[in-house]
């Protein structure tokens, strides 16, 4: 359903929005890895995780590409 226009600019469907808002999910998204990386490293440890593991977990998941198209938005 296309957004309505407000100030005469654009073509009414929210481009400006999508873009933003796909920027978002994007970046959600890469959270939600991190997050689920550190969960199954903290599953497989037997107690609580170092600051050092969690770094090296966390740098680990960021040199991995991911597969997730790059917007070129904004």
């Amino acid at each position: 359903m296309p957004v309505p226009k407000r100030d005469g600019r654009g073509d009414g469907r929210g481009g400006r929005c999508r873009r933003r808002s796909q920027m978002q999910d994007h970046v959600a998204l890469a959270e939600i890895e991190l997050c689920g990386e550190l969960m199954i490293a903290a599953s497989a440890a037997e107690g609580p995780l170092s600051a050092a593991r969690i770094d090296e977990v966390l740098r680990r998941a960021a040199d991995e590409p991911d597969d997730l198209p790059r917007s070129s938005a904004c």
